[in-house]
């Protein structure tokens, strides 16, 4: 029988690439690691693993192995939501991951709305750059996270999680109030407040201002929206914001619907769809953001 631990490792070494990043990502020494691996080639009784002095690489039946692996750990989820559900409502635990804008904005409500209809859940929030999130997910820290992509910088499929949409949401251009412009084309020869660089905000910014004919000339890097536009009010350059982070923007700027929309969504582990906790989530996630949204 094939260890469901050691099938976890298996499929961390696919997505990390190294022993030592495996190791590191689950608190082992990368000799357990190894030994574990070693293990669970005994249990398949078949070599998976290629050693190539500290490099390994898959066999063709570790391949195998992983994308079945797949299939295994998104079955124990689908049983762990199955024999939660014939309990008597969702309880326990229930580990979320969200962005900062979304924790000040639609969170708090569900957050209420849930602890209202099924008080016997343990609400625990983790403030989280989505980019963090999958992981967090993979390695059970998370139960839910909220990620988001762009239009204009869409998100490549996981096999591990599963997701469903939750808020689609219109960017601006913040500018000084007293700047003349129209659109994104007027902002060339602005400075820009951007993200830092390696960030889906920055590389947003820059594939925005790519399609309108220019590189934005960066003057400051500050990754947190409310300092965003607090240098903007200031005069000091025009920058990208959603939404959320601009439903309170200080006094001394301007909005301006920019060409391109974030779209944001509850993610999960493959299998997890129909756990009561987290389905409880979704729907007090939607009710909240749809009342944001109007």
């Amino acid at each position: 029988m094939l260890d469901v631990r050691r099938l976890r490792l298996l499929r961390d070494l696919d997505r990390l690439g190294t022993i030592a990043a495996v190791a590191a990502a689950n608190t082992y020494t990368p000799s357990a690691v190894s030994q574990q691996l070693a293990a669970l080639e005994r249990e398949a009784g078949v070599a998976l693993l290629e050693r190539t002095g500290r490099r390994v690489a898959f066999t063709p039946a570790g391949r195998v192995l992983l994308r079945h692996a797949a299939t295994v750990l998104a079955a124990l989820e689908e049983t762990d939501a199955a024999l939660a559900a014939v309990r008597s409502g969702p309880a326990g635990p229930l580990r979320i991951g969200a962005f900062p804008s979304a924790v000040r904005t639609v969170l708090p409500a569900a957050l209420v709305a849930l602890g209202r209809a099924h008080p016997a859940l343990e609400l625990l929030v983790s403030e989280l750059d989505p980019a963090a999130v999958p992981a967090a997910l993979r390695d059970r820290r998370l139960d839910a996270g909220l990620v988001h992509d762009y239009d204009v910088a869409p998100a490549t499929a996981d096999t591990d999680l599963d997701s469903v949409p939750l808020l689609d949401e219109t960017v601006h251009l913040a500018t000084p109030a007293d700047l003349d412009a129209e659109g994104i084309a007027d902002l060339r020869d602005q400075p820009w407040i951007m993200a830092s660089p390696g960030t889906l905000c920055h590389e947003v910014t820059l594939r925005v201002c790519s399609a309108a004919g220019f590189t934005p000339r960066v003057r400051h890097r500050a990754d947190d929206f409310t300092a965003v536009l607090a240098l903007v009010a200031a005069g000091q350059g025009v920058s990208l914001v959603p939404q959320l982070a601009a439903d309170r923007p200080p006094a001394g700027l301007r909005l301006i619907t920019a060409p391109t929309r974030r779209r944001t969504r509850v993610a999960f582990r493959r299998g997890a769809a129909e756990h009561p906790a987290v389905t409880a989530l979704i729907a007090a996630l939607r009710t909240s953001a749809l009342t944001f949204a109007r």
